[in-house]
């Protein structure tokens, strides 16, 4: 039974670390940009044919 206390405690910190982490991550502008990634795929295939040059 002392196995499921110790369970728990550590899914909470977990959480707890996620919640941080995902906190930071806003607060750093981590999310800012969400147009620029979807479409920097397009352009690296220029991007490559320039660096073989």
């Amino acid at each position: 039974m002392s196995i499921i206390y110790f369970l728990i405690g550590c899914s909470v910190l977990l959480a707890l670390a996620f919640l941080t982490a995902f906190f930071w991550a806003q607060r750093t502008g981590q999310n800012d940009d969400l147009y620029t990634p979807s479409v920097r795929i397009l352009l690296d295939d220029e991007i490559e044919a320039d660096e073989k040059k």
